[in-house]
């Protein structure tokens, strides 16, 4: 009987432990988070030199000549090409920078022949937003022509906007729509007005 009694009560007991304890769940080690670091922003600062090519549209106000024709105005169109250097300051948001550049223009649709050389120093000031550059600029331009044999100059000043994009570290291509305004003495001390806009599609090599 004691024998009875004494194998109830560790029976008893240990159910009584096993359920004061209650269930305890597995612990299940978390993985750990590998963090990704950022992506490195670009940085536009440097040296740069390449080759630009576009169109040309002019629009060349004539004189009086004393036969009524004030105020007359001749479009045409023609092609550009030629080579640029710059250097840009990233200033984290903003950059800025400066650019010369040298273009021949002709193949103008006109019934004479007109070629001119054209020498452009910019100012540009554009927001960095990665590898796109879009900027706003303005220029100081000299522009030396030939019509038809006869030589003439003018300088002026100009503004217009881009876009460059970075498509290597080393490497970057380029959009920009520029116009300048030139008065010219043509022909008998007459002056011209001569808008002088281009598109230019460029690429560089950045040192």
């Amino acid at each position: 009987m004691n024998n009875k009694i004494l194998i109830a009560s560790l029976i008893f007991g240990g159910a009584t432990t096993a359920m004061a304890g209650g269930y305890t769940a597995p612990v299940v080690e978390a993985e750990p988070v590998v963090a990704l670091a950022p992506a490195p922003a670009s940085d536009w600062t440097g040296f740069y030199g390449g080759v630009q090519i576009g169109g040309v549209d002019l629009s060349l106000g004539l004189p009086d000549f004393g036969v009524g024709a004030d105020g007359l105005h001749v479009g045409a169109d023609g092609h550009h090409y030629g080579l640029h250097a710059g250097y840009l300051r990233d200033y984290g948001q903003f950059v800025a920078g400066a650019e010369l550049s040298y273009d021949k223009a002709d193949d103008f649709d006109l019934p004479v022949n007109l070629e001119g050389e054209l020498i452009r120093a910019k100012l540009l000031a554009g927001y960095d937003s990665g590898k796109f550059l879009p900027y706003a600029a303005i220029s100081f331009a000299r522009l030396d022509g030939e019509l038809e044999g006869e030589s003439w100059d003018g300088t002026g000043f100009g503004y217009g906007a881009g876009a460059k994009f970075m498509a290597t570290p080393r490497f970057m291509l380029g959009i920009e729509w520029m116009t300048n305004e030139f008065d010219l003495d043509v022909i008998e001390e007459q002056e011209l007005d001569l808008d002088f806009g281009t598109i230019s599609l460029s690429a560089s090599y950045r040192f």
